[in-house]
């Protein structure tokens, strides 16, 4: 199956886009990660479910593979998307997965389900690793003609002040003139 614009996958009578996972993948500590409520959302089971799964087997999870936020992560995350934190609202800091804790989170829930949204997922951090490269190389490119337009425009402007500067005031000889001579 080739990677369509808007990929659709059917899943248990509920349909899992590219785009529609791609809008729950965060940048967070500098790396691309999938918090454990937008999966569990996307998986059909219960947040704790997950968590549950998640503790029964620490060995799958090493630290790159997944960790939990900061309480000022999770406070800054709460604030950046409304995140409830009252009573009915989460009282822990969530978990972050990243790709490849995605991909073992799908080994251990071992359902239909779960290998099907998961390759769904596979392919939107595929698509997100591809933007963040492309956006790095523009970064990159745009460092390059600053650096390349700095030196032109430097010159330009040295050519344009020394246009404008006013002529240099004619040199005097030094020494006498002499207006006749008598010998």
């Amino acid at each position: 199956m080739d990677e369509p614009q808007a990929a659709v996958l059917l899943v248990n009578a509920s349909l899992v886009s590219v785009r529609e996972v791609s809008g729950f993948i965060r940048v967070i500590r500098e790396q691309p990660v999938m918090l454990d409520s937008d999966l569990a959302a996307l998986y059909g089971v219960e947040t704790r479910r997950l968590i549950e799964q998640l503790k029964r087997n620490p060995e799958r999870f090493p630290p790159d593979f997944c960790f939990q936020l900061s309480p000022d992560e999770h406070a800054a995350l709460r604030s950046q998307f409304a995140i409830s934190k009252g009573r009915g609202g989460r009282r822990t800091p969530p978990y972050a997965f990243t790709e490849q804790g995605v991909a073992m989170l799908s080994s251990v829930l071992n359902s239909p389900r779960a290998v099907s949204v998961n390759i769904e997922i596979m392919r939107s951090f595929v698509r997100t690793r591809g933007m963040l490269a492309s956006h790095q190389d523009l970064v990159k490119r745009l460092d390059e003609l600053e650096a390349k337009y700095d030196q032109s425009l430097k010159q330009v402007f040295d050519a344009i002040r020394a246009l404008g500067a006013p002529p240099p005031a004619p040199t005097r000889k030094l020494g006498f003139k002499a207006t006749g001579s008598s010998s």
